[in-house]
């Protein structure tokens, strides 16, 4: 997983940021890089973070909550897009290795949040004209907002079995 840190962002284009510019906080570096590259991307008009709430039901519990969407977008041209920036791990239903195991409930359980929060938000942009995309690893490095970690992605070979030379 990526690394998670939280702080306070500053704008650099308060005109940009629709809310207020003093409570904005970023939970991971990758929200951190996204807040970057909307206050300086130009197609950008306005933008904010945790603002926009959309009430979903939560499909374990039976009741409704509010999703604080990560990012609400609107681009120069009055396109409105709906971001939610989440590791590609999170956006997959989870690999059950042990069923019963608390990690493995807790992986379902999240699994089960997300896509009810996802299908809520869907709906909420289909509805109003938006569009809704989850931002992962992957398209934040294509859209240059994460550099690229050289083999990264590539598997480690494993080393050749330890064998003791022998004495001559």
């Amino acid at each position: 997983m990526h690394n998670t840190y939280k702080g306070k962002y500053k704008v650099k284009n308060p005109k940009k940021y629709k809310g207020d510019v003093k409570t904005i906080t970023y939970r991971s570096m990758w929200e951190h890089n996204v807040m970057q590259f909307l206050d300086d991307h130009k197609e950008v008009d306005q933008w904010n973070s945790e603002d926009f709430i959309i009430r979903y039901y939560y499909d374990v519990d039976k009741k409704y909550h509010n999703y604080h969407m990560d990012f609400w977008i609107k681009f120069t041209n009055g396109k409105v897009l709906l971001v939610e920036v989440k590791p590609k791990k999170q956006t997959e239903p989870p690999k059950v290795k042990k069923p019963k195991s608390k990690r493995s409930l807790n992986e379902a359980f999240t699994y089960i949040k997300n896509v009810n929060k996802w299908e809520a938000a869907q709906k909420i942009a289909k509805d109003n004209g938006y569009a809704f995309e989850i931002w992962t690893e992957v398209e934040l490095e294509k859209m240059g907002i994460l550099k690229k970690t050289p083999g990264k992605h590539k598997k480690l070979k494993p080393l050749p079995p330890y064998r003791k030379k022998k004495k001559t």
